[in-house]
């Protein structure tokens, strides 16, 4: 399979491109590209559980759990621009991370 993966992307980006369903196609070429990786990009779930849940998360550059205040960095980096802080809003309550 290694050695026929350039062609298999083509395929896969062709029919993308020309807006054909290859579900099988894609979705094996993603599930190869997930088996022969050391880390995965499913790290952002667990941001999501944190800040959703206060899950706290795991990183692969220290040792124990961690939460982050993410509603805070947000809040920081978004400034002034109420309309945008709104969509932060989980229905009508407001997140208190």
């Amino acid at each position: 399979m290694a050695e026929t993966q350039d062609a298999w992307r083509k395929v896969v980006s062709l029919a993308i491109e020309v807006e054909v369903s290859t579900p099988g196609m894609s979705a094996s070429l993603g599930y190869f590209d997930t088996y022969r990786r050391a880390r995965l990009p499913a790290n952002l779930v667990q941001a999501q559980r944190d800040y959703f849940g206060f899950h706290t998360y795991e990183r692969v550059d220290m040792k124990d759990s961690f939460h982050t205040e993410w509603y805070k960095i947000a809040k920081k980096l978004l400034g002034g621009r109420a309309a945008i802080e709104g969509e932060l809003k989980i229905g009508s309550k407001e997140q208190k991370h």
